[in-house]
């Protein structure tokens, strides 16, 4: 498994009305992407509260070679590039991703929490602590979903968390989710 994400930043007066129209017409077009196993469509919205305006996708894909067809394959990341120029994207490698006890149902919102490995720990110890904390967040009521990730350049961890309501008081940067992409759930829980 692979974790991915890029955020494009948007002006405090951008109307994500837009935003919000190009995932209703083109969030479809992942349902079905070969070796994906789920893209979470995601904004931070000022009109809702949130502190910016930002569309922020992030994926949890089953192969690289998808992400890889997904990134310089042409049609689909090409869109975000001519629309908003080339962002950023994040990666991590995957540890683990597991089912809550709502996988069944919506996802309407996700968190994403991150934090950096001390330099002069073996990165087995607190992997396996953020595994531990991800078998006790799946066991939380609305959890949809949640996946663990690490980034080794930066030996940074992320515990990403789909929510079938409105999360209580977890860490992290919260979340709306437009559309959710789920083709190679199966696989990706499975693994």
């Amino acid at each position: 498994m692979y974790a991915m994400q890029y955020e494009v930043a948007l002006p405090a007066d951008y109307d994500m009305g837009i935003i919000r129209r190009r995932v209703e017409t083109k969030g479809a077009a992942t349902d079905g992407f070969d070796g994906l196993g789920v893209k979470a469509y995601l904004v931070q919205d000022r009109a809702n509260g949130a502190m910016v305006n930002q569309y922020a996708p992030f994926y949890l894909w089953n192969s690289s070679a998808a992400m890889g067809r997904f990134l310089f394959g042409g049609g689909f990341f090409s869109g975000i590039c001519e629309s908003f120029g080339r962002p950023i994207v994040r990666q991590w490698t995957g540890a683990q991703a597991l089912a809550g006890p709502d996988v069944d149902q919506p996802a309407v919102a996700a968190t994403k929490h991150t934090w950096s490995l001390e330099p002069d720990v073996d990165p087995a110890l607190p992997v396996g602590e953020a595994l531990e904390s991800l078998r006790e967040r799946v066991a939380m009521g609305g959890v949809h979903s949640s996946a663990i990730a690490l980034d080794p350049t930066r030996w940074e961890l992320v515990q990403f968390t789909l929510w079938s309501g409105e999360p209580g008081i977890v860490p992290g940067t919260r979340y709306q989710v437009l559309h959710l992409s789920t083709p190679g759930t199966k696989d990706l829980l499975a693994g």
